[in-house]
């Protein structure tokens, strides 16, 4: 497996990236299956881990931390992220100096390591100044709790807003954004990946395969069948309800896609993961596995190159900047400013 540099940080890192969202209750609850697959990942050659402390109330972090003992933690990049609500204490959550403090020991704690390689901000608290934001995560990289720090689904003006406030008070910079990006989702093709690359920043995309819409399951005259985890279908009831409109238009476009990998001699997941690896700013994509087998079909993508005549037809089915189901794109989570009723009045 080939590395690549994340950004100017001077780290390199595989071209994929292990998501750990799906180990624990989340996802696949058996601790001992999900430290074999990441075993599994590390002996491929990934050596980049993404986790949270929200992902599955912290128990994924745990097992990953349990996964790299004995000698592996210092081969692997190693990041997390905090700023979601966890529980129900308005002030456990967000991107305070307040709550940013106590939310790094705990996953410190949880990893089981004494320093985080990537810290991330799930998303930007609008109720908190950047300034305090980048504040806080400036002293933490000086007191070696964390080595660098970034974000995640930030739009471009955000990016180049914080890069200013960090700039004029002296702070250490977001080195990294993290931002949905598919086939499906081609939004962060406008403005935000060309942003990245300009300043420098990795980027590690999340969903590659679209929430499983690329798995190659999606297809014209079978069953849509939703996410095999429980807890996953509570958090998206409707996701998959193919009599919806952008459902229905996101199966067209999956069921296209499809056909043209097939026709290419590749797996639907082979050429997405390859899409958005291919794109000179995503340095890494993040694959999330809930089984070995899963994982495997994301193995299978490595060193996958799609031709000129592919990546054209491609364009065709889903535009360059063009997410088929806009809500995708995050924004209601992220920046509700982008939202269509907030952009109107």
């Amino acid at each position: 497996m080939d590395y690549r540099p994340l950004g100017r940080t001077g780290v390199s890192v595989s071209p994929l990236c292990l998501g750990a969202m799906m180990f624990g209750a989340y996802g696949n609850a058996d601790h001992d299956d999900a430290i074999k697959i990441i075993h599994r990942a590390l002996d491929a050659g990934i050596n980049f881990i993404d986790t949270a402390d929200v992902y599955s109330g912290g128990e994924s972090e745990q097992i990953v931390g349990k996964a790299l003992t004995g000698g592996r933690r210092e081969d692997v990049v190693l990041a997390t992220k905090v700023g979601l609500p966890l529980g129900d204490d308005p002030n456990r959550r967000g991107t305070s100096r307040r709550w940013i403090t106590e939310a790094v020991e705990g996953s410190l704690r949880r990893l089981g390591t004494d320093r985080i390689d990537l810290y991330q901000v799930h998303r930007l608290d609008t109720s908190v100044d950047v300034d305090e934001t980048l504040g806080v995560l400036s002293d933490l990289v000086r007191a070696g709790k964390i080595r660098m720090f970034g974000a995640s689904s930030v739009p471009a003006s955000q990016i180049a807003e914080a890069r200013e406030a960090a700039d004029r008070r002296g702070r250490e910079r977001f080195r990294t954004e993290q931002p949905p990006y598919s086939l499906l989702v081609r939004a962060a093709e406008y403005d935000v990946l060309p942003t990245c690359l300009r300043h420098g920043m990795g980027v590690l995309t999340y969903s590659p395969l679209a929430g499983g819409w690329l798995t190659g399951r999606y297809r014209k005259g079978r069953e849509v069948a939703g996410p095999g985890s429980v807890a996953r279908q509570r958090r998206f009831p409707g996701a998959y309800d193919a009599t919806a409109p952008a459902n229905a238009a996101k199966l067209e476009a999956a069921d296209a896609l499809g056909a043209l990998a097939d026709e290419a001699g590749l797996s639907l997941v082979q050429m997405a993961i390859a899409f958005v690896v291919r794109h000179p700013a995503v340095t890494s994509a993040i694959v999330g596995p809930r089984t070995m087998d899963h994982l495997e079909s994301y193995l299978a993508a490595d060193g996958v190159e799609l031709p000129a005549d592919v990546l054209d037809r491609i364009d065709g089915i889903v535009p360059p900047g063009h997410t088929v189901n806009v809500a995708d794109n995050m924004w209601h989570t992220a920046t509700p400013a982008l939202e269509a009723a907030s952009r109107r009045r």
